[in-house]
Parts: structure tokens; C-alpha cells; sequence
């Protein structure tokens, strides 16, 4: 956020009212990245209750993370335009209205349009939440206030799941909005109340309207082709075909527009500096990974592991308990330490730990299924901090909000779209498997006859035999994408390399 305060010698809170503020603030920004996750254990129960696929159920989390992704380079514009509080509170509470409105949705395309509002209306939430937390904390104090925002940064998406588990089991589907609701009215009511003298000065600067067209168009068209290509069979269709053109020459006209507009939605001119694109490339490969690997598992799990929604999240979320633990070690180590080394060592847990998952079996314990989920808890704050300074180091001081903006549309976008290639490349693997298998099972019908030995009629052998075929499958095609995830942060640890090492520590204030 770029946006200046109108009252430089405006004090700070101090006592109570500086902690409720700051939970306040920490609770917004919490519920906006929950979202990011907190339907992913429920995908199935949503799906199933809406009559609509697992594979139409991922629509869910990607019209989320899309939507969001779109209004992240705005929040510099519409808090200059309208004020830094005035966004951030209506925002907030049109994001708990969009909420209500999801959990009572009766059909998916109602749900996935409550959700892309919900989206754009938290959006600003996540930077403006920091912006507002430096503001309102002690100068001394700003190293908490940056803590505090990257904790629940970071603690959210791993109880998205535990979340969205025991509400779905214990309630219904619809409770994990309708759980956003109360906290957003009373964000909104009380921030108010306590942030507004906080308030930014208006200034009326120009919005890119053409950029932000063509961005919507590039965007929205490469997401309806990656979710919609499995359904429609690819490029055999001709939707699919003109999506995908729209979505190349919307992104060229979007680059030529960007890099010649005067007042840019989006500075492309960042990615001139060297470490600030091999930062961007880093954490794109590498944020899809982790995302497209953690949209699986409970989709895995769940499906064909017999897992509930809430033993599905609470596994997932034990990536969270070393991560919690190691960031603040983390935080310390990134001013004393090259960030590119962190970054690799991070990024390289992860691969391992990942290439690990990639050996799982159907008859595997929950211990041996958690224990790797776990261990990758530590590689995450090496990622997610330093590599966050190190892309900020890059830049010009002038260029720090643009490129804070920037790198979080970018990551965003590359967990949106890593959810619709895992969904596709999963089911599509699982097929190509199962094709492979059946012309090698019982070819000579010795397991026919041992299970008919057993007391099964044919047709009950045949239905054993495809079970254990479709479950085989499944999980030979779940290693394959989390090899392929291996893969993705094997690159991920490469590409940190090509940035040159840092000459300052970078203001990250301004990092959404």
C-alpha cells in the first residue's frame, strides 16, 4: 500500500486499545486467507449436497482465489481514491453480506458467484489489514504489529481445513460461511469506531480502466479453459479453443497496454530487476506446488481413504504446528542471513518431503500419512518470509507497493490455476492408469476363480476387482502429481539462484 496518512504526528494506540485493535485487524485478515481454504476438505459434501461433480465442486476455490487476485493491484487505487479506512471497513462487511449470501446458495452456479463477490470483497482486506497495523501500533512496536499480520497469514490456511471438517461433519456445509458473518460485522462495527481518525487523505488519481478490462478478460478466460477443459475434452472442443485464444491475446494486449500506460493497474516494469523476477518465478512455482499438493490430499483422502471431512482436515493441518513454531526463528534469521540460501533450503524440505509423499500406498496407517504432512511444517516460513524481503530488496524503494501487489496477484493466480491442473491431470492419470491395469488383471482368471473359491458369485468378483482397480488407480495417479508438485519445487529451488543477493533489507510493509 502506497497510500500516506493525512496526520503524521497522529499517535499510535496504547494499552487495551491497541490490543483490541490489533486482534481486530489480525481477525480480518484471518478470515479472508481462512477462505482460501476452507472449503478445501468440504468439496465433496458441497459437490454431493449441490448434485454437482468433485471435479465442478473445485469451482469453489478457484472463483475465490481468482476473484481475490483481481482486486489486489486495486487496493492501492481505491484506498487513495476513497480512503484507506472506508475500504478496508466496507470491504469487511461486504465480505461477512457475500458470506451469508454462499451459505445460502441452493445451486452451485449461485455458490460460485456469492464466492467470486466474496473474492473481490476480500481482496483489499489481507494489505490494508498491515497497512492499518503499522499504522496503529508504536514504531517500536512495528516488528509485532508485521508478526502478527504474518501469523495469522500464516496460521489461517492451515485451520481452513480443521474448520471446514468439523463444521461440515458436525453441522452442514453452509456454516463454513455463515462463521465469517459475526466476525465481519464486528470488525467492521468496532473498527470503525476505533480506526477511523486513522483515515488517509482522497486523491483523485486515474484508474487503468483498459488495464483492468483486459485483465479480467485474460484472466477469467484461462481459468473457464483449465476448469472447464476435463469436462469439455480440451482442445477437441471449440470452447475451449476460443478461451484459450482469448486468454493469449487478452494477456498480449494486457502486456503491451501495462508497459505503456502512464498510471499502469499493474507496473510490469518491475520485472526488469533481475531478482525480482526470479523471486516472482520462485515463489510461483513453488506456491503452486505447495497449494495444488495441499487441494489434493483432502480430495485423496476423503474420497478413497475413508477419511471424514474432519479427520481429512485435522491431518492436513498438522503442517501447521512446526511451521507456527520455526517462523519467528525464521523472521530473525532472514536479516542476518543471504535470504537466497533460506529460500533454497525451504523450497528443497519441501521437494523432499513432497518426492516422499509421492511412495504413499492404499493400506498406509494415518501416522504414515501424517508424519510427512508434519515435517513439511518446517520448510514453510523458509519459503514464504525471506523470499518475501528478497523480491521486495530488488526493487526501487519507489516501485516496493507495486511489486508487493504484483507478487501477490502472482501468487494467487499460480494457486488458482495449480487447483485446476491438479483436479484435471488427477482424474485424467487415474483413467489412463485404470487402462493400463485392466489388461493386466487376472488375465487368465486365476483371480476369478480364487475369489469364487471364497464364496463370491462372478459378478461379485468383478465388482471386487474394480474396486481394488479404481483404488490402485487413484493412488497411483495421486503419486504421480505429487512427484510432478517434486518436481515444481526442485525448479522452484533452482530459479532463487538467478536473483542476485540482496544490498538491503527490504521494507515490507507494504507486502500483501
Amino acid at each position: 500500500m502506497s497510500s500516506q496518512f493525512s496526520d503524521a504526528n497522529l499517535q499510535p494506540l496504547q494499552g487495551s486499545q491497541l490490543a483490541i485493535a490489533g486482534l481486530l485487524l489480525a481477525a480480518a485478515n484471518f478470515i479472508a486467507v481462512l477462505d482460501t481454504t476452507i472449503a478445501n476438505v468440504s468439496v465433496s459434501t458441497i459437490s454431493g449436497a449441490l448434485g454437482a461433480s468433485s471435479s465442478q465442486g473445485t469451482y469453489v476455490i478457484t472463483s475465490y482465489a481468482v476473484a481475490e487476485a483481481i482486486t489486489v493491484p486495486l487496493t492501492g487505487w481505491l484506498a487513495n481514491r476513497f480512503g484507506t479506512v472506508r475500504v478496508f471497513i466496507s470491504s469487511m462487511v461486504m465480505f461477512g453480506l457475500f458470506s451469508a449470501l454462499c451459505g445460502l446458495a441452493n445451486s452451485l452456479g449461485m455458490l460460485i458467484a456469492f464466492r467470486v463477490l466474496q473474492g473481490l470483497a476480500g481482496g483489499p482486506l489481507m494489505p490494508l489489514s498491515q497497512t492499518l497495523l503499522l499504522k496503529i501500533f508504536p514504531k517500536e512496536k512495528a516488528a509485532a504489529a508485521v508478526g502478527l499480520w504474518a501469523m495469522t497469514t500464516l496460521i489461517a490456511p492451515i485451520a481452513g481445513p480443521i474448520l471446514g471438517g468439523v463444521l461440515c461433519d458436525q453441522y452442514s456445509w453452509p456454516y463454513i460461511f455463515f462463521i465469517n458473518v459475526p466476525v465481519a460485522l464486528l470488525c467492521g462495527y468496532f473498527g470503525w469506531k476505533m480506526l477511523k481518525r486513522y483515515e488517509s487523505p482522497l486523491m483523485k488519481l486515474p484508474i487503468d480502466k483498459v488495464g483492468l478490462v483486459l485483465m479480467i478478460i485474460w484472466v477469467a478466460a484461462l481459468q473457464l479453459m483449465l476448469d472447464k477443459g476435463k469436462e469439455l475434452d480440451w482442445f477437441a472442443s471449440g470452447t475451449i479453443i476460443i478461451l484459450a485464444l482469448v486468454a493469449i491475446l487478452g494477456f498480449v494486449a494486457f502486456m503491451i497496454w501495462e508497459l505503456t500506460e502512464r498510471n499502469p493497474i499493474v507496473d510490469l516494469r518491475v520485472f526488469r530487476h533481475r531478482g525480482y523476477s526470479a523471486s516472482v518465478t520462485t515463489i510461483c512455482l513453488a506456491f503452486g506446488a505447495f497449494f495444488g499438493a495441499t487441494v489434493l490430499t483432502p480430495l485423496w483422502l476423503q474420497g478413497y481413504m475413508g477419511y471424514t471431512a474432519t479427520l481429512s482436515g485435522q491431518t492436513t493441518a498438522v503442517s501447521g504446528i512446526l511451521a507456527v513454531l520455526t517462523a519467528p526463528f525464521v523472521a530473525k534469521l532472514s536479516t542476518k542471513v543471504d535470504p537466497r540460501k533460506l529460500v533454497f533450503i525451504g523450497v528443497t524440505w519441501l521437494g523432499m518431503v513432497t518426492l516422499l509423499r509421492s511412495f504413499n500406498s492404499t493400506d498406509m496407517t494415518h501416522l504414515q500419512i501424517a508424519w510427512p504432512l508434519l515435517m513439511q511444517g518446517i520448510g514453510m516460513p523458509l519459503f514464504f518470509v525471506p523470499l518475501t524481503g528478497l523480491a521486495l530488496a530488488s526493487v526501487d524503494l519507489s516501485e516496493t507497493a507495486s511489486a508487493a501487489g504484483l507478487m501477490s496477484f502472482c501468487r494467487t493466480m499460480s494457486g488458482a490455476i495449480a487447483t485446476s491442473l491438479v483436479n484435471t491431470s488427477w482424474e485424467n492419470k487415474a483413467s489412463y492408469y485404470h487402462a493400463e491395469l485392466a489388461g493386466m488383471v487376472d488375465s487368465n482368471g486365476e483371480i476369478s476363480n480364487v475369489l469364487a473359491q471364497a464364496g463370491m458369485t462372478l459378478d461379485q468378483a468383478r465388482v471386487s476387482m474394480e474396486q481394488t482397480l479404481q483404488s490402485q488407480s487413484i493412488m497411483l495417479s495421486t503419486n504421480h502429481i505429487f512427484l510432478m508438485a517434486a518436481i515444481s519445487f526442485g525448479l522452484a529451488a533452482t530459479a532463487v539462484w538467478f536473483a542476485p543477493k540482496p544490498t538491503r533489507v527490504a521494507d515490507t510493509s507494504a507486502a500483501h
